[in-house]
């Protein structure tokens, strides 16, 4: 079973009402809802961050494109875009 930590965040009224609102619509306590927002959120942040690293990691071995490189095929994927498009 997981243990639960009680935290305590300030929101005006106006956050609060909306939280109160769509707890209620999906069935949930405002805490439930607000414990639910906290960790979809947190998740959400983790991944990213994850994501960064492995950008990091990369250019950290060397394992990049340079940027003439990924330019010049950009201008040809928007040449031939622009080329379909006329």
């Amino acid at each position: 079973m997981n243990a639960f930590t009680p935290i305590t965040a300030e929101l005006d009224a106006e956050t609060m009402a909306i939280v109160d609102s769509l707890a209620a619509a999906k069935g949930m306590t405002g805490p439930q809802f607000a414990a639910e927002a906290i960790r979809r959120v947190a998740e959400s942040e983790a991944d990213y961050r994850a994501f960064i690293q492995v950008g990091i990691d990369a250019a950290d071995r060397g394992d990049v494109v340079p940027h003439d490189q990924v330019m010049a095929e950009l201008d040809r994927m928007i040449e031939r875009h622009q080329s379909r498009c006329k």
